[in-house]
């Protein structure tokens, strides 16, 4: 039970929740980036260079015989993932360095200095009223 109560422990941390939910929005964005690139990017762009389809791009290393299935480098999928990969890199490198800039401002603000407590200021009174009494 002493493993089960640790294990609970350690998944309910903020951190470890915070990671989970990064990993689900990075999956899903991952899937959001390829769907642009596929059906958006892709498109327009193979028929700048002549109307080719870049998932059919491939080097065929030996024909299909039979039952047999050919086998192929599919560099055209490649490009693809080359072109995802560039897009997700860049959102990253944006999204950290606005996060980056957010916490330099937030460092560069000057806190302001916390007011006195009650007992200080009371305490600063009577020094006040005994210096009167001295010279008094």
């Amino acid at each position: 039970m002493k493993l089960l109560d640790e294990f609970k422990a350690f998944a309910m941390r903020g951190n470890v929740v915070d990671m989970a939910v990064g990993i689900i929005i990075g999956a899903a964005f991952g899937k959001v980036v390829s769907s642009f690139v596929n059906n958006v990017v892709m498109p327009p762009l193979g028929v700048m260079i002549g109307g080719v389809n870049f998932t059919d791009l491939s080097i065929v290393l030996k024909e299909a015989e039979g039952e047999v299935a050919e086998v192929a480098i599919g560099y055209g999928l490649f490009i693809q993932s080359l072109v995802d990969f560039v897009i997700i890199a860049a959102a990253v490198f944006i999204a950290v360095k606005v996060m980056n800039s957010m916490k330099k401002k937030e460092e560069a603000a000057p806190a302001a200095p916390p007011a006195p407590s009650k007992e200080e200021v009371l305490l600063g009174e009577i020094r006040d009223l005994l210096k009167e009494q001295k010279q008094g």
